[in-house]
């Protein structure tokens, strides 16, 4: 029996609260470093859509209403780590998100000689993220957004982009389903910080300034990280 491939591709946790711009950041350091970002979301549709068998595994139990387990997650995780495009590293978004999940999360790497390199933590405060996030609304038409105080459209309720005047907004960016998701990812994820902060691998990031700013401190701090 063949031992299995031992592999220093680096792995980066992305932390931080609904709307404390988690994707855009992801996005840059994809582009920066070659990194590939990797969402639970976007790996349990993707491993139904193939009908591998922890996709399959997963849509049972999603369509039985219920939650897909850690075990499952995990392999899922365990074949998308193992193709080819992850050679160069990774970013998790939304995985782990408990302590126990971080701990089989470890597991899992040891397989493969890898670790966590670093778990990013985008700091926001939680009244300017209840005005960011409750502001924001999106023109039907081409998607482009709009926020009631930092970004308006030339011409009230008139795209810039495509001259639509179909705006919408999503059901739960309002001040209290917002204050309610910002309390509810504090009490989920401080044994998670608190975790990543004992191996010494938790990176703070004030995440409330100009976006070039913070992705320039990440990209310091994820240079340091891989080397």
């Amino acid at each position: 029996m063949l031992d299995t491939p031992k592999t220093t591709a680096p792995v980066l946790i992305l932390l931080g609260p609904p709307g404390a711009g988690k994707g855009t950041q992801a996005r840059m350091l994809e582009e920066k470093f070659g990194f590939v970002q990797l969402s639970t979301g976007d790996l349990l549709r993707a491993a139904v859509a193939a009908r591998t068998d922890a996709g399959q595994a997963a849509k049972a139990v999603m369509e039985a209403g219920q939650l897909v387990s850690d075990e499952i997650v995990i392999a899922i995780l365990r074949d998308r780590l193992a193709d080819n495009d992850c050679a160069g590293g990774v970013i998790l978004d939304g995985f782990p998100r408990t302590a126990v999940q971080a701990q089989a999360l470890d597991a899992l790497l040891a397989e493969t000689g890898q670790k966590i390199n670093a778990a990013l933590s985008l700091e926001v405060d939680d009244a300017a993220m209840v005005t960011r996030i409750s502001g924001r609304y999106t023109c039907a038409g081409c998607g482009e957004g709009y926020h009631d105080t930092f970004k308006q459209p030339k011409t009230a309720n008139t795209c810039d982009g495509c001259g639509g005047t179909d705006m919408k907004r999503r059901t739960d960016d309002n001040a209290e389903t917002v204050a309610s998701r910002l309390q509810a990812y504090h009490a989920q994820t401080a044994p998670l910080i608190a975790y990543y902060e004992s191996k010494g691998a938790l990176q703070g990031i004030e995440a409330m300034g100009d976006i070039t700013a913070i992705a320039e401190k990440l990209n310091t701090i994820v240079q340091t990280a891989v080397a």
